[in-house]
Order: C-alpha cells, then sequence, then structure tokens
C-alpha cells in the first residue's frame, strides 16, 4: 500500500501569510543570458520575506535606519514560543495563563500557585 499526500484546505489567507512571516520565505536566483561565450546580461535577485523578528532570529540583515534599541525590540525579546503550537506570546501570559490558541498550560498555571513559592518550599 503507497502512501498518499493529502491536502488540508481548511487554512485561511490569514494563516498563510502568519506562517510565512513566522517561518520567513527567502528568494535566491541567478539569472544568466550567455551567448558564444559573452555574457549579455546577468541578474541576481535576493528577497527574503519574514518578519523582523523571524529575521532577527536568522540574522538577517536590516534595513538602514532601523532603530534596534526601540521599544518594540525589547517586546519581541520578551516573547516566548509555545511548546505545543509554536506561536509566540509574552513570556509573563505564557508561565501564567498559557497559551490561548491550543490551549497548552504551564506547570506553573496548572498548579495555581507562583512558582517562584513551589521553588522555595521545595
Amino acid at each position: 500500500m503507497a502512501l498518499q499526500a493529502e491536502s488540508d484546505n481548511s487554512g485561511t489567507l490569514a494563516d498563510v501569510i502568519d506562517r510565512i512571516l513566522d517561518k520567513g520565505l527567502v528568494i535566491d536566483a541567478d539569472i544568466k543570458v550567455v551567448v558564444t561565450g559573452v555574457e549579455l546580461l546577468d541578474i541576481k535577485i535576493r528577497a527574503a520575506l519574514a518578519s523582523f523578528e523571524t529575521a532577527a532570529r536568522y540574522g538577517l540583515e536590516f534595513p538602514s535606519g532601523v532603530n534596534m534599541n526601540a521599544p518594540g525590540w525589547k517586546q519581541v525579546e520578551e516573547k516566548e514560543t509555545c511548546p505545543q503550537c509554536d506561536k509566540r506570546l509574552s513570556r509573563q501570559d505564557l508561565l501564567t495563563t498559557g497559551c490561548p490558541w491550543c490551549g497548552w498550560i504551564s506547570a506553573k498555571a496548572d498548579s495555581g500557585t507562583p512558582l517562584e513559592e513551589e521553588i522555595k518550599v521545595s
């Protein structure tokens, strides 16, 4: 019995865009036109489509003039990835209430007591 790929068409355009910005999309192409050993045309295309957060994670260069000390970058640094669904949200929210997308609950949120108190008591 051969395995067959199945397509899941339940994703919306917003889901596709969110996935592309979260994972990133890189296009790298070289086009050359050479006639009898003479190079007539050489085109190099380098394009990346990703959120700034994803670009920073993979070390892509930012356009000149991007202020890395802006308050928005501090918010990016304070985000954490849900271990179940890979969505990013505030580290504090993830630890205290869990993930609103998939329902994952941290040990701290599940026990009802702050993690710091659990560490002191143990």
